[in-house]
């Protein structure tokens, strides 16, 4: 009885539009948690992974219940995730590229277990935790890719906006330089005061000052980029106007970034403002993610009035 309820259960496209977003904040907030934890030096409050000392719980240490809640918050994602893949298998007309992007998601949130647990064992060694962090904006980015599918199917898919050579120069460009701008933000992070957990924590050795310059032009070159893509869609915002949010979007969460930036460096980098530019850093990846994206295989709601 269970499984023949099992193959005619089928989930409806609201319904599995509603779940993608979900999806996308929850590894949204496993980003930011995992954030929390390098920057209040919480990173090894829960040693003999996956138990948190010598018990499945955390005992009283701020340290302890920070890292433990950070593996509930991706407890959490991945079951989302998995439920995600799931639906996908059951939502009718779903399109093959959304059936294998939410497969993707779920094999590269699980294989975030073993890297965790490899970061830990290696002592917060900074090149594991930045491949922790990029493996997290990853799985954020290929819920985006889920959620957008999910969009068309709910919605309906629109004509490919803007001329080729632009949609190309978005994904083959804007995207990778998208990663250069997180990654170098990762090495600066790797180089200043915020080890994870203690003093000891070995760090890449290079000088803040010299990690900030590159990404200060790398940021550089990426905003000029949004600029130049902007301008084309503020051409087009007549007859693609969600388009031409989604891009202010970026826009308005670029321009915070490169403030705080700026504040946050000429306050020594103070923990708290590390955490908004690193929550920032996500919401601009996973906004360049969907303009890309929606380029390409836009949902209809962005695309008409």
């Amino acid at each position: 009885m269970v499984a023949a309820v099992a193959r005619t259960w089928t989930m409806s496209p609201v319904r599995f539009v509603r779940l993608a977003l979900t999806s996308c904040v929850a590894l949204f907030l496993v980003v930011t948690s995992g954030a929390f934890v390098r920057l209040t030096g919480s990173g090894l409050g829960c040693d003999n992974w996956p138990r948190c000392g010598d018990k499945p719980y955390p005992e009283r240490d701020f340290h302890a219940f920070v890292e433990f809640g950070n593996r509930i918050v991706a407890v959490v994602g991945l079951v989302l995730t998995l439920v995600t893949w799931l639906a996908a298998r059951k939502t009718a007309g779903l399109s093959r590229t959304g059936r294998l992007a939410s497969l993707a998601l779920f094999l590269v949130v699980v294989a975030q277990i073993p890297l965790g647990a490899v970061t830990i064992a290696l002592d917060l060694h900074p090149l594991a935790v930045m491949a922790h962090f990029l493996l997290g904006l990853t799985a954020l980015g290929l819920a985006v890719l889920v959620a957008l599918e999910a969009l068309t199917l709910s919605d309906g898919r629109a004509e490919p906006i803007g001329p080729r050579w632009l949609r190309q120069l978005t994904v083959w460009a804007g995207v990778p330089l998208c990663m250069a701008l997180v990654t170098t933000g990762a090495v600066a992070t790797a180089s200043g005061p915020h080890p994870g957990a203690d003093d000891e924590v070995e760090r890449l050795g290079l000088a803040v000052a010299d990690a900030v310059y590159v990404h200060v032009r790398v940021a550089a070159a990426f905003g000029i980029g949004v600029l130049v893509v902007g301008w084309f869609l503020f051409r087009l915002r007549q007859r693609h106007p969600g388009m031409f949010d989604l891009w202010g979007a970026l826009l308005v969460i670029l321009i915070a970034q490169a403030i705080l930036g700026e504040v946050q460096y000429r306050s020594a980098l103070p923990w708290g403002l590390v955490l908004v530019h690193v929550a920032l850093a996500a919401a601009i990846w996973a906004a360049t993610v969907a303009l890309a994206y929606a380029l390409w295989r836009p949902p209809a709601r962005f695309a008409r009035q």
